[in-house]
């Protein structure tokens, strides 16, 4: 029957089923008046936007049975710690050119696609990070056993982290998960990432956006040379005297550093040769790298708080710094969790108040860790520590009349810096 919908959504959604569901996706201008005009890459797909309170959800029209098929993917990866797009559900709908199963997710606030990196100038500053997310990413996913099938600067949004960037994945329709990947699959991977970006840069020098002697291939190819560092720092297996075992610990807080997770570690006892100095026991070390959220899941636990990595990293050492002042002052220690929630309750919230009241598209946690850079810069200028309160009201007297999504500009520079 013409119109027939079934929505398959997780709890606390809404079943979508007031939508003019007898139309193709692409038809429904001017039928909704839920259909919101968002920020989007290009896609194989017809994809739409819908609003329900505040709420945005992506969802693209694909053919019978594939929405479904990507939803468990997304699922699945979602599962393992992933930075993918939120999986919502699908719904399978008979419209007026026929069946069509819809993929839904939600929609990704504050994410930008690739091209505006280039076709913004407030955003130039973020392009050179675009080449660590893309590899940051592919190391992500192959650690939990995924194969992309089609890493493409289309297929991913990029979210601002701190003054870099985190790329999510938005199209799974190609992949494939497993328990683990070989080196074979890796590569494979990494070859189509290299073609698909290359032609993604392509077309924007096509369209003028990048001069004609841009290095499409020369950057598709530094992502799979950042890849390949990455993974071997994750990965690598190192030898350590069984009086070295502190080196255990020091690998550890590295991979904590890089944002990764620590899930096993695995100690093998390597017989000597004559070659060893001493002829002495050796430990093999290999560590088991979970997923990139360690910070992420600190800050969680510690005030729940729901932020990207880089940020979480940089409040997270805001707190530890806070940590220590709160001791020198009280005379005793103070204990983590403790400093957390003086640190929400009197430096996070309040500033976050206050710059939210000054607009812009930025998010509040991105917002916030601006904040943290210009004290710095403005304390470096000074050659003291200017505080808090002082570089919250600079900061909002830069933003204020500069346009909505412009980043804040830089303080003064110190006399030794002019030429």
């Amino acid at each position: 029957m013409r119109g027939l919908a079934t929505s398959h959504l997780r709890p606390g959604h809404p079943d979508l089923l007031d939508l003019p569901w007898h139309l193709p996706l692409d038809r429904w201008e001017g039928h909704t008046p839920r259909l919101e005009s968002l920020p989007r890459g290009e896609a194989r797909h017809p994809v739409v936007f819908v609003d329900y309170d505040g709420r945005a959800y992506a969802l693209k029209a694909m053919g019978e049975g594939q929405a479904e098929h990507e939803y468990q993917l997304l699922r699945e990866m979602e599962d393992r710690q992933l930075p993918v797009v939120a999986p919502v559900g699908h719904v399978t709908a008979v419209t007026d050119d026929g069946p069509q199963s819809v993929l839904v997710t939600r929609y990704l606030a504050y994410s930008l696609p690739y091209h505006s990196l280039f076709l913004r100038s407030d955003l130039s500053r973020y392009r050179d990070h675009l080449l660590d997310a893309m590899a940051g990413l592919l190391v992500q996913l192959h650690l939990a056993g995924v194969w992309w099938g089609d890493c493409s600067l289309f297929n991913t949004l990029f979210l601002r982290d701190a003054g870099t960037l985190q790329a999510v994945l938005v199209d799974a329709e190609t992949s494939r998960v497993k328990d683990r990947l070989d080196p074979g699959e890796r590569a494979a991977d990494l070859d189509l990432m290299e073609e698909n970006v290359a032609g993604g840069l392509l077309d924007l020098v096509a369209m003028g956006a990048l001069p004609e002697d841009y290095p499409a291939w020369d950057l598709a190819a530094d992502i799979r040379q950042r890849y390949d560092r990455l993974w071997h720092e994750v990965s690598r297996v190192e030898e350590v005297r069984p009086e070295e075992r502190y080196r255990i610990t020091e690998r550890v807080r590295a991979l904590n550093a890089l944002g990764f997770s620590v899930g096993e570690i695995a100690l093998e006892r390597r017989e000597p040769t004559s070659d060893d100095d001493g002829g002495r026991d050796r430990l093999r070390l290999r560590v088991v790298v979970t997923d990139r959220s360690f910070n992420r899941r600190l800050l969680h636990s510690l005030t729940g708080l729901e932020v990207q990595e880089q940020q979480a990293q940089q409040m997270v050492n805001e707190i530890q710094e806070l940590r220590a002042t709160l001791g020198h002052l009280r005379d005793r220690s103070v204990s983590l969790g403790a400093a957390a929630f003086h640190w929400l309750e009197s430096l996070y919230t309040p500033s976050v108040r206050a710059l939210r009241a000054a607009g812009g598209e930025v998010e509040p946690p991105e917002r916030y860790c601006q904040l943290l850079e210009h004290k710095w810069l403005l304390s470096e200028v000074a050659g003291r520590d200017v505080g808090h309160e002082a570089a919250l009201a600079d900061l909002l007297a830069r933003l204020a009349p500069e346009a909505p999504d412009a980043e804040p500009a830089a303080p003064p520079e110190r006399d030794g810096d002019r030429g």
